[in-house]
């Protein structure tokens, strides 16, 4: 069976960051950069790559940076041109969005990511659409987001990223009751938003990339406030089991959460030391920070 083509995303991107203050009193977190790409640029790229050519932004008060950095500045363009630097036109181009490839709708108040992904209801209409958390970088080789795609082009449904965490952690992810697991795809029969600690149906938690029916917006009309006093994603897409399939998809690549001090500071390591240009350099440093810290004990 042909399952209609993923084409639309919703990046919600309205929280404060207060775990970032006093950087994000007049940064939006997501412009915040791992080396020198925003968190936000990161996603956008891999929303590309999976064939996303809509691009929904769900943003509040003090995001006008967020905005302002995928439109057009001519005078910076036109200083490099004079300067000869093309290489950095270069670099440029991928921050730029054509018109009407983007659209930002405001979410008025705080009330959860299922509220977020609400607010966008009108745009996606009755097509399948895509959900990224620019918090959670995903370094692979083929985008999750594409790996997904290519999946939920076999199975339809609904399709949440999915990875295996340590049972101590699962209190604080959504996490998957399996009903089949078929290796890189499971079917879960239930979803549970931060489960008290030991009560957890499985170990394998979802992670902010989804694909979803328009139905899920349906359910989120009707969904009341849940975990946190918040309208909460999991609770709409569970909504979905026995209705139509709803699949974890264990992807291939490593997951920075970057909502977090420490994963953001990892991250940056991670792909510091990536960076052909920066590799030597950073990474004797880090050699010799660790000789030190030896040294030191």
């Amino acid at each position: 069976m042909k399952h209609k083509k993923v084409t639309k995303a919703v990046f919600p991107v309205a929280g404060l960051g207060t775990r970032f203050l006093p950087a994000t009193k007049s940064i939006p977190k997501e412009i915040m950069t791992l080396v020198d790409r925003p968190l936000i640029q990161y996603a956008i790229d891999e929303a590309r790559a999976a064939g996303i050519k809509e691009f929904i932004f769900v943003t509040s008060r003090g995001k006008s940076a967020l905005e302002d950095y995928f439109d057009v500045a001519p005078e910076l363009e036109s200083a490099l041109r004079k300067a000869g630097k093309d290489h950095l036109l270069e670099i440029l181009k991928d921050t730029n969005m054509d018109s009407g490839a983007i659209a930002y709708i405001r979410q008025n108040r705080p009330q959860g990511l299922g509220h977020a992904v609400w607010c966008a209801r009108r745009l996606i209409g009755d097509e399948p659409f895509a959900v990224l958390l620019p918090d959670d970088v995903i370094a692979a080789e083929k985008s999750c987001l594409a790996q997904m795609i290519e999946a939920y082009a076999e199975t339809g449904g609904n399709m949440v990223a999915a990875m295996e965490v340590a049972p101590d952690r699962t209190s604080s992810y959504g996490v998957l009751d399996i009903a089949e697991d078929m290796g890189s795809i499971v079917e879960a029969k239930g979803m549970v938003e931060k489960p008290a600690a030991g009560t957890a149906p499985s170990n394998l938690a979802v992670i902010g990339r989804y694909i979803l029916s328009p139905q899920v917006m349906t359910n989120l009309n009707k969904i009341k406030q849940g975990v946190g006093g918040e309208i909460q994603l999991t609770d709409a897409i569970a909504e979905e089991i026995g209705k139509s399939k709803v699949y974890g998809y264990r992807f291939r690549g490593q997951r920075y959460d970057c909502g977090s001090k420490a994963g953001f500071l990892q991250a940056t390591v991670a792909f510091g030391l990536a960076r052909p240009d920066l590799r030597d350099e950073f990474g004797a440093y880090l050699n010799d920070m660790v000789a030190l810290q030896k040294a030191a004990q």
